[in-house]
């Protein structure tokens, strides 16, 4: 349901220096989605009226990944005036005029934090009818954030910045999280009064608390149950460490809902990813993008799956495999790779130190080690010698090879594409096939052997 009366403001106009990245610190990715991503979604399922995006920095990028990710959300382009104070106040100026309910403000770099505390927040904000809350938290260390202050009651009394805190402030380990609820009457009574006079030159959105304050408005400040539900995401170690918190909880998600995760410090999964009941994952095991594992799979160890459908009771074993489709059944590796384009078929095999690309192999046929298929069709039932390559590519174009069903091949054969196998044919070991073969038919291409007596003692004589 929509709240009418509910707004959500999300912050993503910084640059993000301490990324060291040419990339928008909101576009780094954890669980397979940008951090900003995440956000978004968090605010969505509190069904607010508008979403605003603040922007600056890479706009076109952030624009561009916003419209994917939340389609209906506006987006607000901050200007030359520095600072959050000024980035909700264009974001106030851009909701309809006649907007009287709460502004929730959120991070774009603050993945984790769900909409269950939001909502109870909001709630908090309206059953105090205040004018500004904020969500806080009480921390071991606090350095580098700004403090809340209390009052000798422990009421809420300000925010300061840590640039601008006393020694006695910078002692306090309660901190502002930079998420709030505001009544959208407050900010647009406040925001122009506040200035840039500060240790950074900014116009803070925190005096915007103490100017309720100082007005007679009612300010209260929530400590959140779990502090790292408000870790905000700065440096790579902070992206890394919120990756492996968000990856925990997937897991932990997907072990209740019955699959075996052997060892979950090992494995990822992105939270695009689909798995079955009685799916199975064994160590070093990564499965990213929009992968979807069937009941009964097998899946690892030390296995890479992007954009991958497998079906029920697969196997697969030391395999990297990118928008490929396995069947059921079917077995795959160890030390495999099935490159865009690969279609294995129910029961069949792609084995060991195997490559396949742009390749549709039918059910039960078997590939079983160290080959190349690329731009490949293999019917039912057929088995691909050890060592076939497959020459798809003539230095001009890419062609494809057609093998037919109940075909066997020989080892160390050579398919230079194109070129039609039919069904049932044979090829003899060391086999170069140029042209078509038959249905039924044997195809060899075998040079006489020739033994010289007495080569060696000739040429390489003591």
């Amino acid at each position: 349901m929509t709240d009418s009366r509910l707004a959500v403001v999300v912050m993503a106009a910084g640059q993000g220096t301490r990324m060291r990245s040419r990339r928008a610190k909101v576009l780094h990715p954890i669980a397979g989605v940008p951090l900003i991503g995440h956000v978004l979604a968090t605010a969505a399922q509190l069904g607010p009226a508008h979403v605003l995006a603040v922007v600056r920095h890479e706009r076109e990028a952030v624009v561009a990944a916003i419209a994917e990710l939340a389609p209906d959300a506006r987006v607000v382009e901050q200007d030359e005036v520095p600072g959050t104070g000024r980035a909700v106040e264009l974001a106030v100026q851009a909701l309809p005029e006649g907007f009287e309910g709460e502004v929730v403000v959120v991070s774009g770099d603050v993945p984790l934090l769900d909409s269950a505390t939001l909502a109870s927040l909001v709630a908090a904000h309206r059953e105090a009818s205040a004018g500004a809350t904020a969500l806080s938290a009480v921390l071991e260390d606090a350095s580098g954030y700004g403090r809340v202050i209390r009052d000798a009651e422990g009421g809420f009394h300000r925010i300061v910045e840590q640039k601008d805190a006393s020694e006695a402030e910078l002692a306090v380990t309660e901190i502002n999280s930079g998420t709030y609820v505001f009544s959208a009457a407050a900010l647009r009574a406040h925001l122009p009064a506040v200035t840039t006079e500060n240790a950074q030159g900014e116009k803070y959105l925190t005096d915007v608390v103490g100017l309720v304050r100082e007005a007679g408005g009612a300010v209260v400040a929530v400590p959140v149950a779990q502090p790292w539900l408000v870790a905000g995401v700065n440096d790579r170690v902070q992206l890394a460490e919120a990756a492996s918190r968000l990856n925990a909880m997937i897991v932990r998600g997907w072990q209740l809902a019955g699959v075996t995760v052997h060892d979950p410090a090992t494995t990822w999964i992105d939270l695009t990813v689909s798995l079955a009941e009685d799916v199975e994952i064994l160590p070093n095991t990564r499965l990213s993008g929009a992968t979807s594992v069937e009941r009964d799979a097998v899946i690892g160890p030390d296995t890479n799956l992007v954009d991958t459908e497998v079906g029920e009771g697969a196997r697969l074993s030391r395999t990297d495999a990118t928008l490929a489709v396995v069947g059921a059944g079917a077995t795959v590796g160890p030390f495999a790779y099935l490159r865009p384009g690969t279609e294995l078929g129910a029961d069949g095999k792609i084995g060991t130190f195997v490559e396949t690309k742009n390749a549709r192999i039918g059910r039960g046929s078997k590939v079983p080690h160290l080959s190349y298929i690329g731009d490949t069709t293999v019917g039912e039932a057929s088995n691909i010698g050890a060592g076939t390559i497959t020459a798809n590519y003539d230095g001009v174009a890419k062609h494809r090879t057609s093998v037919g069903s109940r075909v066997r091949t020989g080892s160390h054969n050579v398919f230079v594409a194109p070129v039609t196998i039919g069904d049932g044919a044979y090829s003899g070991a060391g086999t170069v096939v140029r042209k078509d073969v038959p249905a039924g038919a044997l195809a060899i291409s075998v040079a006489p052997q020739r033994n010289q007596e007495g080569w060696v003692e000739r040429n390489r004589g003591a």
